[in-house]
C-alpha cells in the first residue's frame, strides 16, 4: 500500500517529506499549557477560599427581593367602633408617552399625547386638552391622576394602552370628614402625619409590618420556599377613642350655628365623663377636612381648647369657692355684703351690671355672678394660702392627657400673687390668671366626681377585631371632700333654676351650670371690646357624671354673655347626651311630677 501511495503523489508532481518537531516548540507548548491550567487552578482556588463569601452574598442579592413594608396604619374608631380613620387602597395612575399604543398596532407605531388623552379624559373627570398638556413633551414618568378608586383604575385598564401604568398603594381616608379634624389630624401626601393623634401617636398607628425578602429564580419567578410561615401577616389591631360620633355631631354642628350667628372668631365644645376623665366630645369651629387638608389654612390644624390660654373668667369661681370651704375659710351658711363695687390697691372692681346686691349667700353670688362677692369671699382666706391651693390644682402644669400640644396654665408667682392684694382679688373671679379649656373642664370634673383630679384623655388603647372596650375605671387625685364638691353642686343648680343660666334648664332634670363673660387679653393687656363667653354644666346634679363646657371666642353684637351666646349650645348638647347615654328624668322631680 505504501508503495502504490508514493507512486500516486508522484504522478501528481508531488512529494510529501515528514519533518521532526523542533523541542523548544514542544516545551513552550506545554508550559503555556501548564500555566494555563496553574492559572485556572488559582482563579478557581481564589474564588473559593477567598472571595466565596462575598460572591455568595452578591448571588443572594440578585436572587432576593426585598419589600419594604406598604406603611399601613392602623384603622381608628370612636366609642363604639364607627370608624374615623381607615387605610383604603388607591391608585395612582402614570403616563409614559414613548411607549403609547394601542392593541393590535403595529410594535413600531406610536400614538400622540392627544389621542390618548381623548380615551382617559372621559373617565378620570377632567378635560382631554388638560391631560395633553400635562403629557406635554415629556416622553415618560408623567403622572396623570392619584388616589384613584381601583374600580376607576379598572376601567382604565380595560382600555389595554400600552404606556400607561397603575401604581397601588394604601390612602388613609377620613370617612367622617372633618367632624374629627382637630383630634386626628392627618397624613400628608407622602403618608407623614402632619397633626392630631397621626402625629403624636404614630409610632401605635404604624401596622406591624415585615419586611418581606423573596427568593427568585434565574428567570426572576419567585420560589414559594423563600416566603416563610408568618411573612405576610398583618395585625387587625384598632385604636379606640373616647369620643361619640353622635354627640360630636351635635356639638359642632350647635356650636358652628352660634359661631356664626354671633359672627365670633372660634368656638369650642367638650364633654367629659368626670368619673373617668373620658372625653366624648372634643368639637371646635372653624375646622377643616383633612381629606383635602392642602385647601385649609394651617392655622387649622391645631386644637384650640387644648393648646391656647385664656382667662376662664366667670366660670372659675365655683373652683375658687370650693377652695375656700375646703380650706374652711367659708361655710355653706357664709354670706357677703355686695355694694357694686370696691377698691383694692387703687384698683376699681365692680359687679358686671354695676348694681349693688347687699346681704347676699353664696349660692346668690353665683347666681348674679358677683364680681365684688367673690372678692370679699376669698379675702377671708389667706393671699398665701389660697396661692397654694391654686398651684396644687396644677394650674402651671399641662393636664395629664393623651391629647397632643397640652399646655401649662399661668399663674403668677407666689411672691407676686401675695406682694399685691390685687392679684388675688381679680383671681377671685376668674382673670389675671389663665388656663385652657381643657383644664378648666379638668378642675370642673373635680366638682362632679367627688373631688377627685382625674385626667382627661380620648383614647382607650388598642383593641383587636371588633372587640371594643367599655372603661369605667377610677383615678384621681383626691383634692376634695365630696361634701364640698356637693354643695357647690347645689349652688350651681341654682344658678340654672334661679339665676343667669336658666336657658340650659331641661324641665325633669337637675343641671347644675355657670356663665363667664370675661375680657380677652393678649400679651399682658386687655383687648378693648374682646370678649371670651362661656358656660359650664353638671348633670344629673343627684347622682353627677357628665360635665359640658362651651367657649366662643370673641362673639360680636349687643347682649353678648356667657348665657346668650354659650349656654343655648350647651342646652342643645345636654338633650343630646340624655337620649345618647339614657340618663333618665331626676328621682327628686319625678317623684313631685307625680305629687302634682
Amino acid at each position: 500500500m505504501s508503495q502504490t501511495r508514493v507512486a500516486s503523489r508522484k504522478r501528481r508532481g508531488r512529494v510529501l517529506k515528514l519533518h521532526p518537531v523542533p523541542s523548544s516548540r514542544l516545551i513552550t507548548v506545554v508550559v503555556l499549557l501548564c500555566s494555563a491550567l496553574g492559572g485556572l487552578g488559582m482563579r478557581l482556588a481564589w474564588l473559593q477560599l477567598v472571595a466565596g463569601e462575598q460572591l455568595e452574598s452578591r448571588a443572594r442579592q440578585a436572587q432576593t427581593e426585598r419589600r419594604n413594608p406598604l406603611g399601613r396604619r392602623r384603622t381608628i374608631v370612636d366609642r363604639q367602633g364607627r370608624l374615623l380613620a381607615i387605610d383604603e387602597e388607591r391608585v395612582t395612575v402614570w403616563a409614559h408617552p414613548r411607549y403609547f399604543r394601542w392593541p393590535g398596532d403595529d410594535p413600531e407605531q406610536r400614538r400622540s399625547p392627544r389621542e390618548v388623552a381623548e380615551k382617559l379624559a372621559p373617565i378620570l373627570g377632567v378635560s382631554a386638552s388638560s391631560l395633553s398638556q400635562r403629557m406635554g413633551q415629556h416622553r415618560s414618568g408623567v403622572r396623570l391622576a392619584s388616589n384613584l378608586e381601583p374600580s376607576t383604575a379598572a376601567r382604565l385598564k380595560a382600555l389595554n394602552i400600552d404606556g400607561i401604568d397603575f401604581e397601588h398603594g394604601p390612602q388613609r381616608i377620613y370617612p367622617q370628614g372633618d367632624l374629627f379634624a382637630n383630634v386626628l389630624g392627618f397624613l400628608n401626601l407622602e403618608r407623614s402625619p402632619q397633626a392630631g393623634l397621626e402625629l403624636s401617636l404614630d409610632d401605635k398607628l404604624r401596622s406591624q409590618e415585615l419586611k418581606l425578602g423573596i427568593r427568585r429564580s434565574g428567570d426572576g419567578t419567585p420560589l414559594p420556599d423563600g416566603i416563610g410561615a408568618g411573612s405576610m401577616h398583618r395585625d387587625d389591631l384598632r385604636l379606640q377613642l373616647t369620643l361619640d360620633t353622635r354627640l360630636q355631631r351635635v356639638a359642632q354642628l350647635e356650636l358652628l350655628r352660634q359661631v356664626e350667628k354671633w359672627n365670633a372668631k372660634r368656638g369650642a365644645a367638650l364633654v367629659m365623663d368626670a368619673r373617668n376623665g373620658e372625653l366624648l366630645a372634643l368639637a371646635s369651629v372653624p375646622t377643616y377636612d383633612p381629606n383635602r387638608f392642602w385647601k385649609f389654612k394651617p392655622g387649622l390644624f391645631r386644637e384650640w381648647a387644648v393648646q391656647d390660654l385664656y382667662e376662664p373668667g366667670s366660670t372659675f369661681k365655683p373652683i375658687n369657692l370650693a377652695i375656700a370651704l375646703q380650706a374652711k375659710a367659708l361655710t355653706s351658711t357664709s354670706t357677703i355684703d355686695d355694694k357694686g363695687s370696691l377698691t383694692i390697691s387703687g384698683w376699681p372692681i365692680h359687679n358686671h351690671d354695676k348694681k349693688a346686691h347687699g346681704r347676699i349667700d353664696l349660692a346668690k353670688v353665683l347666681q348674679v355672678s358677683s364680681n365684688v362677692g367673690m372678692v370679699q369671699a376669698m379675702q377671708r382666706m389667706d393671699s398665701r394660702n389660697y396661692w397654694q391651693w391654686l398651684n396644687k390644682l396644677e394650674l402651671n402644669n399641662a393636664p395629664d392627657t393623651d391629647l397632643p400640644g397640652a399646655v401649662s396654665g399661668q399663674l403668677k408667682s407666689l411672691d407676686t400673687f401675695t406682694a399685691n392684694a390685687i392679684e388675688p382679688a381679680t383671681a377671685s373671679f376668674g382673670q389675671g390668671l389663665a388656663l385652657t379649656p381643657l383644664k378648666l373642664l379638668q378642675l370642673h370634673g373635680m366638682l362632679s366626681n367627688g373631688g377627685r383630679l382625674v385626667s382627661p384623655h380620648i383614647t382607650r388603647g388598642l383593641r383587636s377585631g371588633t372587640e371594643l372596650s367599655d372603661s369605667s375605671r377610677l383615678s384621681g387625685r383626691q383634692l376634695l371632700d365630696p361634701a364640698v364638691s356637693q354643695q357647690v353642686l347645689a349652688w350651681m343648680e341654682s344658678v340654672v333654676e334661679e339665676g343667669s343660666g336658666q336657658v340650659a334648664r331641661i324641665p325633669g332634670y337637675r343641671i347644675g351650670g355657670k356663665t363667664g363673660t370675661a375680657q380677652k387679653a393678649a400679651n399682658g393687656v386687655y383687648i378693648p371690646g374682646a370678649l371670651i363667653t362661656s358656660f359650664v354644666a353638671h348633670l344629673p346634679v343627684e347622682d353627677p357624671r357628665f360635665v359640658v363646657l362651651v367657649v366662643v371666642d370673641e362673639p360680636q353684637g349687643e347682649h353678648v354673655y356667657g348665657s346668650t351666646v354659650a349656654a343655648p349650645v350647651a342646652r342643645s348638647i345636654i338633650e343630646a347626651l340624655l337620649v345618647i347615654e339614657q340618663i333618665p328624668p331626676s328621682k327628686a322631680v319625678t317623684k313631685a311630677l307625680k305629687t302634682t
